[in-house]
């Protein structure tokens, strides 16, 4: 009996373990545009699906402040085995089509890698997304 309860402690804390790895994503992101080299803050979230999604939450650009709130990425699920986020599905203002994406966390945590691709990843652009502690104020005119 006490050998059974050890598994069931053993595998809740391994469970719980992945858990607090896979949420190391969660947070705001500073960001440059890698097309039009403006400036935003996307905050990635936990989706009710349990996947992760990111949504703009600041841009320095005032005519896109229509932007803010709009979810562009969605499906990310963590794979411990590679620690990455991956099957992400982008869709950039603007653009046609809908991106593949990847990302990957380094610098202890304050950087993002976020690589977005058509087809196969080598037929892409990574961009990296600076950890900030809150969302920029608005800009005023």
């Amino acid at each position: 009996m006490k050998r059974i309860i050890s598994i069931i402690i053993l595998t809740a804390f391994v469970a719980a373990s992945y858990a607090q790895k896979a949420d190391d994503i969660l947070g705001i992101y500073f960001c440059v545009d890698p097309f039009s080299k403006k400036q935003s803050q996307a905050e990635i979230y936990k989706a009710k699906d349990g996947t992760y999604e990111a949504k703009v939450v600041w841009t320095n650009d005032i005519k896109g402040q229509d932007q803010v709130g709009l979810v562009f990425m969605r499906g990310l699920t963590y794979n411990a085995e590679k620690n990455e986020y991956q099957n992400g599905k982008i869709q950039y203002p603007g653009k046609k089509g809908t991106y593949k994406s990847y990302i990957r966390i380094v610098d202890g945590g304050k950087t993002l890698k976020m690589r977005g691709y058509l087809g196969v990843s080598m037929f892409g652009m990574t961009v990296d997304w600076k950890r900030e502690d809150k969302v920029r104020p608005a800009p005023t005119k």
